[in-house]
């Protein structure tokens, strides 16, 4: 008798276990109801599964808490779980949303730098981005850069221009970081394949060089022709005398209208009345403009001036010079 009633207690309990496995297992790839079109949500690192649980269902996910913390802790791979921000939309069921979990299937946003920008430009664009916690507002240049672990260095020219992605709710500090990080080594890069006899002491004056030239020009097949320019000069000791350098030191002082008086005007980046480089990057530049400052092209032309269309003319004498500046600017002949 008791063997007997031994055996329909463990049917039972079989029979349990298996009516629980299948319901499970209908649950687990049911979708889930949502509150909303989507559901987002950060996960901070180290957050425990049932608070995980616990935030999806605050945020939106209609279904037991409790439930869903026993399905990531059942399924061993709770531990495994990414922080970041992620999104879910309905459709997704509780074995897809550990998934993407697990699987740092991260909603991301991006912010883009581009060449030829300035850092005021560089933070506006932070200042825009979505999802970005802004860490930096408020901030002076020279403390953001004390925030990024460079004290005493010009923000200026030293962050690479390019798309970043980035987690909803991380810090503008932490996307400037990469990018600082990035144009550190793309410096690197270009000044190991640097020319011999370049008149520049450091991979700092080539980053300023790279800025001007990227300020010179767009076109990517004149970068190494305006860099033997400027190169020439310096190896000569004469004035760089362009004109982006000029507008850089006169700020918001700068209407669009470069005059004689502000050729003529004293500031550390005046390059008419200042010989050598100037003490910063005056803007981003982009590779192009890095590899062409550290290999300039062969020639012995000292300089050129826009045609109109986006193009410059080359002049090695002053006398040509003045001849394409009364064609190109002046409309002589």
């Amino acid at each position: 008798m008791g063997s007997r009633i031994a055996a329909r207690l463990l049917a039972v309990v079989l029979l349990g276990c298996l009516a629980l496995g299948a319901a499970l297992a209908w649950w687990l790839h049911r979708p889930l109801t949502l509150a909303a079109p989507t559901v987002e949500l950060s996960i901070e690192r180290g957050t425990p599964a049932g608070a995980v649980a616990q935030a999806w269902v605050d945020a939106g996910v209609r279904t037991s808490a409790p439930l869903l913390a026993q399905w990531f802790r059942w399924s061993g791979q709770a531990r495994l779980i990414r922080a970041g921000s992620y999104e879910v939309e309905p459709g997704v069921t509780p074995r897809r949303l550990l998934a993407m979990m697990v699987q740092g299937e991260q909603t991301l946003e991006s912010v883009r730098f581009i060449e030829g920008w300035s850092f005021r430009q560089v933070r506006q664009a932070l200042a825009r981005a979505p999802h970005l916690r802004q860490l930096t507002a408020g901030m002076e240049d020279a403390e953001v850069m004390t925030a990024l672990g460079r004290p005493g260095v010009a923000a200026e020219g030293r962050f690479f221009p390019d798309t970043y992605l980035y987690s909803r709710g991380v810090s503008d500090l932490t996307v400037l970081k990469r990018a600082m990080q990035t144009m550190d080594r793309r410096i690197e890069e270009a000044w190991t394949e640097r020319a011999p006899d370049l008149p520049l002491r450091s991979a700092d004056e080539a980053l300023i060089l790279a800025s001007i030239i990227e300020k010179e020009t767009g076109r990517d097949e004149e970068r190494e022709r305006i860099s033997a320019v400027f190169v020439n000069r310096l190896r000569i000791g004469m004035p760089l005398q362009t004109d982006p350098t000029v507008i850089y030191g006169l700020g918001e002082a700068f209407d669009g209208n470069l005059r004689k008086r502000d050729l003529q005007g004293d500031t550390p980046w005046n390059t008419y009345v200042r010989r050598g480089l100037p003490p910063t990057p005056i803007a981003m530049p982009g590779m192009s403009s890095l590899r062409a400052a550290v290999r300039p092209q062969a020639t012995r032309e000292l300089y050129f001036v826009a045609r109109g269309d986006g193009s410059s003319a080359f002049s090695e004498t002053l006398a040509d010079h003045n001849r394409a500046v009364n064609r190109y600017q002046r409309g002589g002949n």
